[in-house]
């Protein structure tokens, strides 16, 4: 009896098209569900009366799942971002293949990040913080052999 798998992260987002470019253009994530729900149920879960939400679900192809939700029924402002230091969840890491290739991909594409792909201390990975257009803090992590 307890947890068996962390299923997803779910991110609240402001502007589904620009989350969707970025998870799924960028960073390579593959959609496997996509649509609308504002039944009663997810009124009672979620604990917003009169919740209207548009879920995209998107999965790497080793594992893990992303969802997308925009709350089409409420108005959303952008809230200062979070720092790095900030309690409470802080941030999404996604295992990539070619951090370097990746790094050069995304800066291209306008996303700033707070360093090129460093190694890490124990020599084990690159790693590299950037933020989705929504603002979460995105950690990409290559595993070295």
């Amino acid at each position: 009896m307890g947890a068996t798998v962390i299923r997803h992260t779910g991110i609240v987002v402001k502007d589904m098209e620009q989350s969707l470019r970025f998870y799924r253009d960028l960073l390579g994530l593959e959609v496997w569900a996509d649509f609308t729900d504002n039944s009663e149920y997810v009124q009672t879960i979620t604990g917003v009366q009169g919740a209207d939400l548009w879920m995209i679900k998107l999965k790497a192809p080793g594992g893990g799942s992303v969802e997308l939700l925009k709350y089409q029924s409420h108005l959303q402002d952008m809230p200062t971002p979070r720092q790095s230091y900030d309690v409470g969840i802080n941030h999404i890491a996604i295992q990539v293949d070619d951090i370097d290739a990746l790094h050069r991909k995304l800066t291209s594409e306008g996303i700033a990040f707070n360093a090129p792909p460093t190694l890490s201390s124990d020599n084990a990975a690159k790693v590299t913080y950037c933020r989705d257009p929504e603002g979460v803090i995105v950690e990409l992590v290559e595993i070295l052999d």
